[in-house]
């Protein structure tokens, strides 16, 4: 089994992923929460319809207006 080549860029995306997730441990109970809320909205979701993008809303909306469409009657 080979092992995985470890670029430049792979060794810099943990290291600021260790780095993030220590500087939110670091933060008081308010301002952690917060962090930890606006590191979740980071992921965006986009639809493309015959070669064109939409705009770009957050993953967690999306979830939440696929539920909340989910949980009505048509």
């Amino acid at each position: 089994m080979k092992k995985p080549i470890l670029t430049a860029e792979t060794r810099y995306n943990k290291y600021s992923q260790i780095t993030a997730r220590a500087v939110r441990a670091s933060f008081k109970e308010e301002e952690r929460l917060a962090a930890e809320r606006r590191g979740l909205t980071i992921l965006k979701f986009q639809r493309w319809e015959n070669g064109l993008g939409g705009i770009q809303v957050p993953l967690s909306e999306e979830i939440a207006r696929e539920k909340e469409a989910a949980g009505k009657p048509s």
